[in-house]
């Protein structure tokens, strides 16, 4: 079932879907689906794209990566129908549709990206020709991504869009800051919890707020979040 404007609407996303490290190591062997690391921001790619869509800025990367490798290990081609996600499993097969012009078309995803607040997707220079974005270098999209198969019949997997959904605001080595951060949100009548976690030299107090049992809340608590000054902000699911 697709559920319609998924993750903030991930128009961020961003989108993080976060876990425990240990938890994510134990279900991603492939090293396109590990945790990494841009500009101090730690992205959890998640191991399914079923029910995935998504409503945010489409940008495009063309002749300066041109022949460069990709995330997957491919030859980035200008000229195919490929695009770069931060978190969609490599080699899903998504559906672009510009909802400036109502143009649309299918890409599959072999890179990682784009990096940059409010960018959902970074297509390539055919695909955003296609689109009619070139000349802007961006566009407001709808992405959607499209039911694996095997043998023609569509694949059941897991929805991994329901759950429990935090967004975390601040994690802090000192127990005293994470307790007056909760309290501050306890007293406005939310959930906010603190999740300590430790590291081989550090142990740090991880405060998050409690925002459903669907990503679509979780994603419009981020953005409200975000919008307040939290930059920090970022979805757990658990």
């Amino acid at each position: 079932m697709v559920i319609a404007t998924l993750q903030l609407s991930v128009s961020f996303l961003l989108v993080l879907l976060t876990c425990g490290d240990s938890a994510v190591a134990a279900v991603f062997s492939s090293p396109t689906q590990r945790p990494y690391v841009i500009n101090n921001i730690k992205y959890y790619p998640i191991p399914s794209s079923t029910g995935y869509v998504d409503t945010g800025i489409a940008s495009w990367y063309g002749p300066g990566f041109h022949g460069r490798p990709t995330s997957n290990g491919e030859r980035y081609d200008m000229n195919g129908t490929t695009a770069a996600h931060k978190i969609l499993p490599m080699n899903t097969m998504v559906l672009v549709k510009n909802l400036e012009n109502n143009r649309e078309t299918v890409v599959r995803i072999n890179d990682r990206g784009p990096f940059v607040r409010g960018r959902i997707i970074d297509l390539s220079y055919t695909t955003a020709k296609h689109l009619g974005i070139l000349r802007r270098g961006t566009a407001r999209v709808e992405i959607t991504a499209l039911a694996p198969s095997h043998n023609g019949k569509i694949i059941d997997q897991p929805n991994f869009y329901e759950g429990e959904f935090y967004v975390q605001i601040g994690s802090f080595r000192e127990k005293a800051n994470a307790l007056r951060l909760q309290k501050r949100f306890t007293d406005a009548g939310h959930t906010a919890v603190i999740q300590r976690s430790e590291t081989a030299d550090s142990t740090f107090f991880r405060v998050q707020i409690f925002t459903g049992t669907h990503l679509r809340s979780a994603k419009r608590a981020e953005e409200a979040l975000l919008a307040k000054g939290y930059s920090g902000a970022f979805i757990v699911a658990r």
